[in-house]
């Protein structure tokens, strides 16, 4: 067995099988915290009080395993070694592990960092849990002899994790009064609180802010402190440098130097400035939650959206494909296939590729035409509620202006000139990649259209911003960004590459950060111009959920298209309009406009 300098074993990595998961009925709300219970039955080693473990289900969506801390463990009459873990339901990954089932396989590496020191025989100490933090100074608590510490805990509403301790004296806050005394840990613990009950030690886990109160008043108090952190990690074993803690010794890790630190090296101060403030971008004060529905509406060049979700062309065909699966008169908008003058048969060979987390594709605007498409699949199109965008695309500057012309005699109200598909050897992405090529056809398109004309660009471009601000110039009344990334995929077997053309589109949830920073940029660079000359930006890239729209909508997006999500889930746009929608109203967001740009400086 390894271990460190203190004899504390270092961390290994095994696999375990989940022997119960559990919803821990005492906590408010109902299905928010889980007990997990795990069985490592070879190479497990018993974790000290405070250490944690990297939790990853052999069967996971997610990356990254998750720290959690030890709750409870013991060794059982066979050898192996059952841990129990309190999970708090956050995000995708404490979901998955809540979700999970007896029986399931699950991936565990620890017993991750340090533990809480042991206190000297005969002391008495103070034990501090907040919410969550319950779960590893309870762990801690139970390896104390009974009556050697006094325990509080704190909770926004009713109470878990307490049971089996032998504590002195417990007293329970609660921000709601319905459990214990009415209020936060203040209202129960101050310094003359510590003062009075002679500790020698406090150790602590819970919430920033309650930490920080924790440090002040022990050091007022004269009382040592042991304080358990927090940080979100990927690697548990001090490699990463990504959960490093602001101290008076510089950073330290999480993973290694702690989870358990010497509360008076801890520089709050610090932490307190990073999470209110990164980028110089200050955090947003709360809003009261909204009693009426909020106002997802926006109005395009007198065109008016119901919503900002738009099902984005090349994805959603013409609309009426997907009528039979969903309400597709939810949505906001859909812009039709890329629509080119005269017919195309599209790419030959593998047209589709799966990456992870994303989608490659090379279809090559295969499409109807023009003239079929106003005569047959437009008709269509307009019965339905959303906006219809007709997404004009071409081979050569001469057929985008006939096409134009076509389009500016029909019904559609809207189009978009798509100068940035990837998958044509001609036309396309060309005339998107530089700032004469763009302003050219963008120019002569205006020319023939008086609709509101959206110019469609590709990442690809090195002057991106410059193309973008050239088309607003020739008369863009939006842009919309991005197309599909560049990539390349090779069949390892055949020793060939997938696709004909080599290069074919990448889109889906793996591009969308970048994605995100494009949309930034631009509209950071749009807001540099007169007022009266700015242009909404509708986001592309990578949207799968409610919360992937409010991020681009706090970049500066005006509206959003969804396409690869719709493949692996069909009803990803209306799940992105209800959430968008239940999200602006829990955080006081009457419309669009009051988030959108927030984290513009």
């Amino acid at each position: 067995m390894f271990k460190d300098c203190q004899g504390i074993p270092l961390p290994v990595y095994v696999q375990g099988t989940i022997s119960s998961v559990a919803v821990v009925t005492e906590a408010i709300p109902l299905n928010s915290v889980y007990q997990l219970k795990v069985v490592i039955a070879d190479g497990g080693r018993e974790p000290a009080a405070g250490q944690f473990f990297m939790l990853h289900l052999v069967n996971s969506d997610v990356l990254l395993g998750r720290p959690i801390s030890v709750y409870d463990s013991k060794v059982l009459d066979d050898g192996a070694v059952e841990i129990t873990f309190l999970i708090l339901v956050k995000g995708k990954g404490t979901v998955e592990l809540c979700n999970s089932r007896a029986g399931d396989k699950i991936s565990l590496l620890g017993p991750c960092g340090n533990r809480f020191p042991v206190p000297e025989s005969g002391k008495k100490v103070c034990i501090v849990g907040g919410g969550i933090g319950v779960a590893p100074v309870a762990g801690f608590a139970k390896t104390l002899p009974a009556r050697s510490y006094n325990f509080f805990a704190s909770f926004k509403s009713g109470s878990y994790g307490l049971c089996g301790l032998e504590a002195d004296k417990l007293t329970v806050t609660t921000d709601d009064g319905s459990v214990g005394v009415h209020g936060m840990l203040p209202a129960a613990l101050t310094v003359d609180v510590l003062k009075s009950g002679n500790y020698d030690a406090l150790y602590a886990c819970g919430p920033t802010p309650m930490l920080a109160y924790l440090k002040q008043i022990c050091k007022e108090a004269g009382v040592k402190c042991w304080l358990s952190m927090e940080a979100r990690m990927a690697c548990g074993v001090g490699v990463c440098l990504g959960c490093v803690i602001q101290t008076t010794q510089g950073k330290l890790r999480c993973c290694k130097e702690g989870p358990v630190f010497d509360g008076q090296i801890l520089d709050f101060d610090d932490i307190k400035k990073r999470s209110m403030e990164t980028a110089g971008i200050k955090a947003q004060p709360g809003k009261e939650a909204l009693d009426d529905e909020p106002d997802l509406s926006f109005d395009f060049k007198g065109v008016r959206f119901q919503n900002p979700v738009i099902g984005s062309s090349g994805t959603f065909g013409f609309g009426t494909e997907y009528e039979s699966v969903f309400d597709v008169n939810r949505l906001g908008g859909i812009s039709s296939k890329g629509l080119t003058l005269e017919p195309r048969q599209g790419n030959s060979g593998v047209r589709l590729w799966e990456t992870p987390s994303g989608l490659m594709n090379s279809i090559g605007l295969q499409n109807p035409g023009i003239p079929h498409f106003i005569e047959n699949e437009l008709p269509e199109m307009m019965k339905l509620k959303p906006v219809a965008i007709a997404n004009l695309s071409g081979s050569s500057l001469e057929t985008y202006v006939e096409g134009a012309k076509l389009l500016e005699k029909s019904d559609v109200p809207v189009v978009e000139l798509n100068i940035s598909c990837p998958n044509v050897k001609a036309g396309g992405a060309a005339f998107g990649m530089s700032c004469s090529a763009a302003s050219e056809v963008v120019r002569a398109v205006r020319k023939e259209l008086t609709k509101p004309l959206i110019v469609k660009l590709t990442p690809q471009s090195l002057e991106l911003n410059a193309v973008a601000m050239a088309c607003i110039e020739a008369g863009a009344d939006a842009i919309s960004l991005c197309n599909s990334f560049q990539g390349i995929a090779i069949d390892i077997e055949k020793g060939i590459p997938v696709f004909e053309n080599l290069k074919a589109g990448v889109g889906g949830p793996a591009v969308r950060p970048i994605a995100v920073r494009l949309i930034y940029e631009l509209v950071e660079a749009i807001n540099t111009l007169p007022e009266e000359k700015r242009v909404p930006v509708f986001a592309i890239g990578g949207i799968a959920t409610w919360q992937d729209a409010v991020e681009f909508i706090m970049a500066g997006a005006s509206a959003l298209q969804v396409g690869t999500a719709t493949f692996a889930n069909p009803n990803a746009m209306i799940e992105i309009i209800d959430g968008l929608s239940a999200f602006m109203k829990r955080k006081g967001y009457k419309n669009l406009s009051e988030m959108r740009g927030l984290i513009q400086k």
